[in-house]
């Protein structure tokens, strides 16, 4: 593909889900349980709303939305690293277990400290914390064990698989340990529900979340070079290994940070980058920005569908996102031809 023709393409779809995700954030602003419209949001904006709008919409709304946008931007370049890192384009943090290495360690957190105020779990700000460890730890030890003389994409994938498996043993035992209250409260966020809803959670991830961005974006020549066969880099002067290992912090401390205000949410980290590679070609400078724009553009629309479909009643926005992720799966794998990337 001509590189003018690529930019071109690449800045349209850019544009484009820029547009979407305006559209669908003033949508999912006005409607709800309690529906308020286009003229009484920008008087609540401006100041002039009532004491009620002004709940729903900054209070309750906003703080959902903004977490809904950063964790799909978040993972949906986890996934482009991870995809970018083993040369597989059904790597996600989802399926490999990452997700749930991160609420494994959230959830053994929450079984050792509880979340009653004044415990270590009260504030918001240590959840990433855990998380990321928990992430890092999953993944370094499928890193291990897929290793073979280089990364070995089939071993990658059912190695990720087994730790999934287990991490979510293991996350039965522990739910059925724990208080049932708190096992309430895990069973919901294990689900993909945006259960940290107020200000302090997107306080608490705020930070992760413009710090790891750029360093992805950073990383896209890396990522370019890593796609070739190793000769090429190393006679480049990259340190593959340390790069790898550099990439893979990276994708985990993104999953992790995300994963521990929306819990299990699956598939954005297998679905944006795909979908991406698709619109724009494999050149990360141009892929990593539109992975972020269609991860972030499809929580906050499976959010509003979730909040919507069924109101009163809220379907966790892992379930939506499964309902789409789970049918593109199946289709890739029976359309997926060879071990490697596919785009």
């Amino acid at each position: 593909m001509d590189w003018k023709l690529a930019l071109s393409r690449s800045k349209t779809w850019l544009a484009a889900f820029v547009f979407l995700i305006m559209a669908t954030f003033v949508l999912s602003l006005s409607t709800g349980v309690m529906p308020i419209s286009f003229s009484e949001i920008l008087n609540t904006l401006t100041g002039s709303g009532t004491p009620r709008q002004e709940l729903v919409l900054f209070q309750l709304r906003l703080p959902r939305m903004v977490i809904a946008m950063l964790i799909g931007a978040g993972l949906a370049l986890s996934g482009s690293i991870l995809q970018g890192l083993s040369r597989n384009s059904l790597a996600d943090p989802g399926i490999l277990g990452i997700n749930a290495g991160a609420g494994l360690a959230v959830v053994f957190s929450i079984y050792l400290f509880g979340q009653e105020k004044g415990s270590l779990l009260s504030e918001p700000f240590f959840l990433p914390v855990f998380s990321f460890i928990g992430a890092l730890t999953i993944a370094s030890l499928i890193y291990r064990f897929s290793w073979k003389g280089g990364i070995d994409p089939e071993r990658l994938l059912l190695v990720g698989l087994g730790f999934n498996a287990l991490c979510g043993a293991l996350l039965m035992i522990l739910q059925l340990k724990m208080d049932p209250k708190d096992f309430q409260q895990a069973a919901i966020w294990l689900t993909g529900s945006i259960w940290g809803t107020r200000w302090p959670y997107v306080w608490a991830l705020l930070p992760w979340i413009l710090s790891l961005i750029p360093a992805a974006f950073f990383k896209a020549r890396t990522m370019n070079l890593l796609h070739f066969k190793q000769e090429v880099p190393v006679a480049l002067g990259l340190k593959v290994e340390s790069e790898r290992r550099l990439l893979l912090c990276l994708s985990a401390a993104l999953a992790g940070a995300c994963v521990a205000v929306g819990g299990g949410i699956a598939f954005i980290g297998l679905l944006a980058p795909h979908l991406a590679r698709r619109l724009c070609g494999p050149n990360y400078f141009s892929s990593l920005p539109l992975s972020a724009l269609i991860g972030a553009a499809l929580v906050l629309i499976a959010d509003m569908i979730g909040k919507n479909l069924l109101a009163p009643a809220d379907i966790p926005v892992g379930i939506v996102i499964s309902v789409i992720g789970a049918p593109y799966l199946i289709f890739m794998l029976l359309t997926r031809k060879g071990s490697g990337m596919k785009v």
